[in-house]
């Protein structure tokens, strides 16, 4: 890439910057930060990979749901070196007895719901990570565009001054020191483009587009400074809906129902059992059939069978499932507390940032902005009437530039603690 430099012969024709705004910006059809979320929300591999894991957990609460399948026993017999046989069929069904059944079910749904808080945590975050680099970009294509004024500004600056000199009226260093004022400028404008184009591409990257995919954005760092409800009232609607916090909640429910589950396990259970038998036997002896006719002793005997099946929990009653149940749920309760504990905190610092820096914002805009550009204004014409010098207009100059991005600094800084009170309190603007 070949970078113009100003010269005391190329000053005048440099090449004017492309216009910003026209590449980075569009207002009307540039993509809002709602619109990256969604578009990312919808790409995101991991996001992708933990709706299929429910989906796996929903087709196991079918599966928990089923009844256990009955049993079938077929068997025969047959004499060694004679014609006696048998042949025996039975029927078993299992009869889940002590709640096992319902138990399953519900360790099936708590693993469910524990899957779905996950999902929601993680659709939390990357919202609010793609609303942060949002903004990010916005503020460097901000600065992009406050370079690019300085250098043309600049650059106007330098006509009027080398036609000065051409005129004699000031000597000729003059123009030199404007050279490189203008030679600065241009050297900040790319490197400031270099960090625009960076942010696109991790904005990109992050909505899983490629890195050449056309990107505009809207400018969506001003007019944030908004009321919030009260503190007390963010701080219950982050203890009741925050995803992570229900994630921990879940998974203590998840460990009671494991705790039911191992005791019904450990209860009396049984299976009943139906059946049909025959028996074909002979003996080695005659006898007389009831027409009086000697013929060898044979029959053929069928039975109905029946009976039941019972599971006697007498050593081993899940003793060491349901210890180890009862210490998950102790453990799901302790990040509970820890986590409201966080939440809590998360709030209260997302509040207080938010306060400040719209404060702070509001004087940028209100009593710094305004009387930085009316100085400004003001330097020059004192130069130009000869009360001041060159050096004097380009300090107070670099000192505006300094204001500007100052302006935009504050305006990211209330954007990020606006991204960051959502967060904290799970606001359903977050996630669209």
């Amino acid at each position: 890439m070949t970078i113009a430099c100003f010269s005391h012969r190329s000053a005048s024709q440099a090449p004017t910057p492309i216009s910003t705004p026209s590449r980075y910006i569009d207002q009307v059809n540039g993509i809002s930060s709602d619109r990256a979320v969604q578009i990312a929300l919808e790409n995101n591999g991991e996001l992708q990979a933990l709706r299929s894991e429910i989906d796996a957990a929903r087709a196991m609460t079918r599966q928990a749901g089923l009844r256990a399948n009955p049993k079938l026993d077929a068997s025969g017999s047959q004499q060694i070196n004679g014609s006696d046989n048998g042949q025996m069929a039975e029927l078993m069904v299992p009869l889940e007895l002590g709640g096992r059944r319902g138990a399953r079910i519900a360790v099936a749904q708590r693993e469910l719901q524990a899957r779905q808080f996950e999902l929601a945590n993680q659709e939390r975050l990357l919202a609010a990570n793609v609303r942060l680099k949002y903004g990010e970009a916005v503020a460097a294509i901000k600065k992009l565009v406050l370079a690019e004024k300085a250098l043309s500004a600049a650059k106007e600056g330098y006509s009027l001054v080398a036609a000065r000199v051409s005129e004699g009226k000031i000597a000729p260093l003059e123009k030199n020191v404007f050279i490189v004022e203008v030679n600065r400028l241009h050297a900040l404008r790319e490197t400031t483009e270099g960090r625009v184009q960076k942010a696109m591409f991790e904005l990109r990257n992050m909505m899983n587009l490629a890195p050449d995919a056309q990107l505009r954005l809207k400018d969506e760092l001003s007019n944030l400074i908004a009321p919030l409800p009260s503190l007390a009232e963010a701080t219950d609607q982050a203890l009741q809906q925050r995803p992570d916090l229900e994630g921990a909640r879940s998974l203590e429910r998840l460990a009671g129902a494991k705790i039911e589950q191992a005791k019904s396990e450990g209860r009396v259970d049984a299976s009943v059992k139906g059946g049909w038998q025959r028996n074909d036997m002979g003996f080695p002896v005659s006898g007389f059939d009831p027409n009086g006719v000697l013929r060898p002793v044979h029959s053929v005997f069928e039975y109905f069978t029946f009976g039941v099946e019972v599971d006697l929990p007498i050593r081993n009653r899940n003793q060491g499932a349901i210890e180890a149940a009862v210490f998950e749920r102790e453990a799901a309760r302790r990040r509970i507390e820890f986590g409201a504990l966080t939440v809590r905190r998360e709030v209260a610092s997302a509040f207080t940032d938010y306060e400040h820096a719209a404060r702070a914002l509001s004087i940028m805009q209100n009593g710094v902005r305004d009387q930085s550009n009316a100085n400004l204004q003001v330097i020059w014409q004192t130069y130009e009437l000869g009360s001041t010098t060159l050096l004097d207009y380009i300090a107070e100059e670099r000192r505006f530039l300094e204001v500007e991005v100052a302006l935009v600094d504050a305006e990211l800084e209330t954007y990020n603690a606006k991204v960051d009170v959502l967060r904290s309190t799970n606001a359903p603007e977050l996630i669209k």
